[in-house]
């Protein structure tokens, strides 16, 4: 009952699931300060990433994880990356419920599909329910030169319209969305906010080696923090978040991924 929903107290829990639209890829602009990384007491190392797996060589895969907060479950997030490097299509499905004392307090969906040339995003279409609040994004992008990843200096051209849904074609250097499940998003300076359209800075360092459990068992992975900034609201202060990225050390697959929100709350995505 919506009347009911509004008297609960609900700030800590909604921006919790802010931070877990922003670990899957569907950010939404958090509206309160992120906590402290849980990774961070280790400190960023100063080694340089294994040589890992380029657009060439990356398989088709899923990915299924199970989203949590403080250890419990409130909801899914499916990754799909389908074809060659010259055509891949990307797909992704989230559904988060929090629900406070039987009721749910906060719902979310989101699902979107890119389209990928080498490393550089191609296009990209999103439909986000933000608790009842709709956003689309449709998005076009001419690709200046290789199709190969880098950090550029110059930001895309083209930012999200008054229309989010309005279709937008950019000539920009090659750019990534969050695409944690390809090796050179940890390389990049800049990545495309899928559910806003926008561009968000991000800062990218790597942190010391630790285990983690996936499907059951222990897995030695490498650990990356990383802090985003979207661009500033009108008369509000950019608000910034840091996750912490888990790939699998062995074959450098994306494993999890972590983020400590307001409150202290840890927030995860897990391979069951």
């Amino acid at each position: 009952m919506r009347a009911g929903r509004t008297l609960m107290p609900r700030l800590g829990l909604r921006v919790a699931v802010l931070a877990a639209a922003w670990i899957g890829g569907a950010a939404i602009g958090a509206d309160g300060a992120p906590g402290a990384d849980s990774a961070s007491a280790s400190g960023a190392v100063a080694t340089p990433a294994p040589r890992g797996a380029d657009a060439r060589t990356i398989a088709s895969a899923a990915w299924d994880f199970e989203v949590r907060l403080d250890g419990k479950p409130i909801g899914t997030h499916r990754f799909v990356v389908e074809g060659e490097p010259g055509g891949r299509a990307v797909r992704s499905l989230a559904r988060f419920d929090v629900k406070l004392l039987g009721l749910t307090v906060f719902r979310y969906r989101h699902e979107a599909s890119e389209r990928w040339r080498g490393d550089c995003l191609q296009a990209i279409q999103s439909r986000t329910d933000d608790d009842g609040k709709p956003v689309e994004v449709n998005k076009t992008f001419n690709v200046r030169g290789p199709s190969t990843a880098s950090p550029s200096p110059q930001a895309p051209s083209a930012s999200a319209s008054a229309s989010a849904s309005a279709s937008a074609v950019a000539e920009t250097d090659c750019l990534m969305s969050y695409a944690y499940w390809h090796p050179a998003l940890v390389r990049q300076q800049r990545l495309l906010n899928p559910q806003t359209g926008e561009v968000d800075e991000v800062r990218i360092e790597r942190l010391a080696d630790a285990s983690l459990a996936v499907a059951g068992r222990e897995v030695e992975a490498m650990r990356w923090r990383l802090t985003a900034t979207p661009p500033a609201a009108a008369g509000k202060p950019a608000q910034r978040q840091q996750l912490t990225l888990w790939r699998d050390r062995s074959d450098g697959r994306w494993i999890g991924l972590d983020a400590v929100v307001k409150g202290g709350r840890v927030l995860s995505y897990r391979l069951p």
